[in-house]
């Protein structure tokens, strides 16, 4: 009997414990608190987790944290960057509040009193610093390479409107609405953030000073995102060559501005300085100075920078830009990084951690939180390569998508966070659900007008050519295909068919690209076209301005003429920025309006005329272009244009008479530069000068066309206000120059300073003329006797219109004020108008 009870208490304890721990498995419980430092400053992006699981969350920038687990731990751990990583004990299934203070790695010393004279002691340490700068920064430096490991995390956020509805509950767009149903992980103040993005990289970066340059070689990668379905162009943008921050230059490019550093030639003007205390950073005793804008309103940075007190070198910084700096639908920025000496004296980068806010793009709609994070390790200075090794500038090694998760585990400097690896595990999820596969395509088709077709492995487009409506066609139809990657890694094949429903022409254009190779980048192609054009608006004189192209064949079209084109080419890169293109180009010009020319000009009006001709030529383009980036994938080439130096193209065209019917022996000669450059606080400066000369005879369809607009929106690269074919050239010089200042002026006035407007000047001018030669060779009438449209030339006097805007009104709206100076008086001209444009910038 009591053999039995022991056996049924034993029974009972049993299910007892099991039942407990199955409570206990299912309970849920909360963390939360706050992460400062021994003076009560938050400590941003502090990792909090449980100690050994993988289980926590990222303190948010004022320090908070809040974070619900299921698992059982006896204690919490917490680390930041730059802090002694604390262990505090864990009461497990409770809900608890356990505020942190993290005391610096850096060790405090003694107090030490500083006094000088003309004010804070920092200026005086400054002044060191800016004296020494030049030892320090890498740039002088004959070489370095490192490893370099990279993660990106990007999440929307910020669901709520902030404003209550009726019952007290927070108010949520329709956007957020949608999202709340995808899966989620928690911020850092505990509120539901949909993961959107996520990368890891290791790669090996390489720099050279003289000449400069630099490469990225892409080893192993992993992307998650939505939008993405083949990560190669997006590694390399996640690369550590977009985060490249060199304190020691005088300007930091952040989000494609501008901001001074604290340790810029500027430093005086730009900013205000206190020493807070002396401390010991690793190795080096430091001196810790906060800086402040001198005006809260400009923009520049705001944080504390740790000054070596031997050599007067960069050892930390601390930058952050708020909501009052003139940048767009950004909350905050923060930039942490720590340095390390070299064997030869500069200081690099060891690890930078970049954190972006940004604010709703529309009312009631969510924000976004990304993440940089950059590591250096196995750094060698002064042993640089061949130059030739530097191109291309970004390169994906074969094997780049080939690595498994014991991979990143053993070449990651930290550990992922709980949040991290959940967010690894979802976001997969969350760009499946069909909303979220609408946004991804939605993001392709306004990336490059392209809508894929799936597994035919072709896109359709451009979008904005498949409908027009004008004088000639009527209603303008076209389709548009092209090939992607899935149909070949070499081949290149696109065209468009396109239909008038007034003339009843089918246009057309057929072509091919063969790539020979990817290093250097060599690719041979031809092409086939069949359309309907008008003098002076064909592509090759609007350049890569698609919208403008549009628009033009709208409305009444201006001199039309149909062209048949056919030109094979081959384009090859000889050197970093340094592209050499040859092409054969053989056409015609069948013009739709009256027009006639002299075949003879020099026998007068005894001369033959003709209204139609072919022209054969050959086509030589140098293109320098030497701090230009080039993201390269497959098939696929994207140029992200040049930084600080300028790029300069010449072009050389040779007319051949009776090479396949051409009717023309002629030389054309253009020379073109195109540049920015920053004026300190006033602003930065863009141009464009050209220079053209046509030593020959020629009917003025093969001249030089001034790009005129006639249309209510801004051009950058036409007269805005020069009318549609109002002068031609056979000679000429022009200079356009914009200067934005930016912030400057409205910045500090009140009442305005909140909309964010910058102002900007403009300046455009065009000398040239045109031969007695090729004057004549326009008759007044046909052989018809119907009068001959003709043309005017530039006189002595140059065309000039200077102009003035507001740029960034309502973030996405610039409104430009265009003064016509000279030529007032041609027929039809206006010699001032106020012209918009819309685009959404930073």
């Amino acid at each position: 009997m009591i053999k039995r009870l022991l056996q049924s208490a034993v029974v009972l304890i049993v299910k007892l414990l099991l039942f407990i721990n199955t409570i206990q498995a299912q309970t849920t419980y909360t963390i939360s608190g706050r992460v400062t430092d021994p003076s009560g400053m938050p400590v941003p992006f502090a990792s909090v987790a449980l100690k050994g699981k993988a289980s926590g969350i990222t303190s948010d920038d004022q320090g908070h944290y809040l974070f619900k687990t299921s698992l059982s731990g006896d204690s919490v751990l917490v680390s930041s960057l730059g802090y002694q990583s604390r262990a505090y004990p864990l009461q497990p299934f409770r809900n608890q509040v356990i505020d942190v203070v993290l005391i610096p790695s850096s060790q405090r010393l003694q107090e030490v009193k500083v006094y000088g004279k003309g004010g804070d002691p920092a200026y005086r340490i400054m002044r060191e610093v800016i004296r020494h700068r030049d030892e320090h920064n890498p740039v002088q430096l004959t070489a370095y390479e490192y490893e370099s490991y990279t993660k990106i995390e990007a999440y929307l956020n910020n669901v709520e409107s902030g404003r209550k509805n009726r019952k007290g509950a927070p108010r949520i767009g329709p956007v957020g609405r949608l999202l709340a149903r995808l899966p989620t992980i928690t911020d850092e103040a505990g509120r539901p953030a949909v993961p959107i993005f996520i990368s890891e990289q290791l790669s090996s970066y390489y720099h050279r000073s003289s000449p400069e340059k630099a490469k990225e070689l892409v080893r192993k990668t992993q992307v998650k995102a939505v939008g993405v379905t083949d990560g190669g162009l997006i590694s390399q943008f996640t690369g550590t060559s977009f985060q490249q921050y060199n304190f020691y230059r005088n300007y930091l490019n952040v989000l494609q501005k501008d901001i001074p550093s604290p340790i810029a030639d500027v430093w005086q003007g730009v900013y205000t300085y206190r020493l807070i205390d002396t401390v010991k950073v690793g190795e080096s005793v430091c001196y810790q100075i906060d800086y402040q804008p001198k005006r809260s309103f400009d923009l520049a940075f705001a944080g504390t920078i740790w000054i070596d007190t031997t050599s007067h070198a960069l050892v930390q910084v601390a930058a952050q830009i708020d909501k009052r700096a003139n940048i767009n639908f950004i909350d905050e920025i923060r930039i942490e990084q720590e340095l390390e000496p070299t064997s030869a004296g500069a200081w690099l980068p060891v690890r930078t951690q970049v954190m972006i806010d940004t604010d709703e793009l529309l009312p009631r709609a969510p924000g976004g939180l990304v993440r940089f994070y950059s590591s250096a390790r196995q750094i060698v200075v002064n042993e640089p390569k061949e130059v030739n090794f530097y191109d291309p500038s970004i390169e994906l090694a074969d094997d780049y998508k080939e690595s498994s998760p014991s991979y990143w585990t053993s070449v990651r400097p930290e550990t992922l966070t709980a949040g991290e690896l959940r967010t690894f595990q979802i976001v997969d999820s969350v760009r499946n659900v069909p909303f979220m596969r609408v946004v991804g395509e939605g993001i392709r088709l306004g990336f490059n007008g392209y809508q894929s077709l799936g597994k035919l492995h072709l896109d359709y487009g451009p979008f904005l050519y498949s409908y027009a409506s004008n004088t000639i066609e009527g209603h303008r139809f076209r389709v548009g295909l092209r090939t992607n990657p899935g149909f070949s890694r070499r081949w290149v094949l696109r065209g468009y068919a396109a239909y008038g429903t007034l003339d009843q022409q089918v246009k057309y254009s057929l072509g091919a690209d063969y790539i020979v190779s990817r290093k250097p980048w060599t690719l041979i192609g031809a092409r086939r076209t069949y359309d309907l054009e008008q003098v002076g608006l064909t592509p090759e004189n609007l350049g890569s301005n698609s919208f403008f192209y549009a628009y033009a064949r709208f409305g009444s079209l201006r001199r039309p003429f149909f062209q048949e084109d056919n030109q094979a080419y081959l384009r090859r890169e000889l050197g970093k920025g340094f592209t050499q293109t040859v092409t054969f180009r053989n056409r015609t010009f069948e013009p739709l309006y009256a027009f006639a020319y002299r075949t003879s000009p020099t026998q007068g009006f005894d001369s033959p005329l003709k209204r139609k001709f072919r022209t054969t030529e050959v086509i030589l383009e140098t293109r320098l272009a030497p701090d230009e980036v080039i993201l390269q994938n497959d098939n696929e080439r994207l140029s992200l244009g040049a930084t600080r130096k300028p790029v300069y193209t010449f072009r050389y065209i040779i007319g051949l008479r009776n090479v396949l019917d051409g009717a023309f022996n002629y030389h054309r000669f253009s020379f073109d530069v195109k540049h920015s450059f920053r004026l300190g606080a006033l602003g930065r400066t863009y141009y464009n000068a050209s220079v053209g000369y046509i030593p020959s005879i020629l009917p003025y369809p093969l001249l030089h066309t001034p790009l005129g607009n006639e249309s209510w929106f801004y051009v950058d690269n036409a007269y805005n206000l020069m009318n549609f074919f109002e002068f031609v050239c056979d000679r000429y010089v022009s200079i356009r120059v914009e200067h934005n200042f930016e912030g400057l002026f409205f910045n500090r006035i009140p009442a305005i300073r909140r909309l964010k407007w910058r102002f900007l000047t403009t300046a455009k001018v065009l000398v040239g003329g045109v031969s007695p030669d090729n004057l004549s060779a326009i008759p007044a009438t046909d052989d018809l006797g119907q009068p001959v449209a003709g043309f005017q030339p530039l006189g002595r006097t140059p065309y000039v219109e200077v102009g003035y805007g507001i740029d960034n009104i309502f973030k996405v709206m610039r409104v430009d004020a265009i003064h016509r100076l000279t030529y007032r008086d041609n027929p039809g001209v206006t010699p001032f108008t106020i012209k918009a444009s819309f685009w959404v910038s930073l």
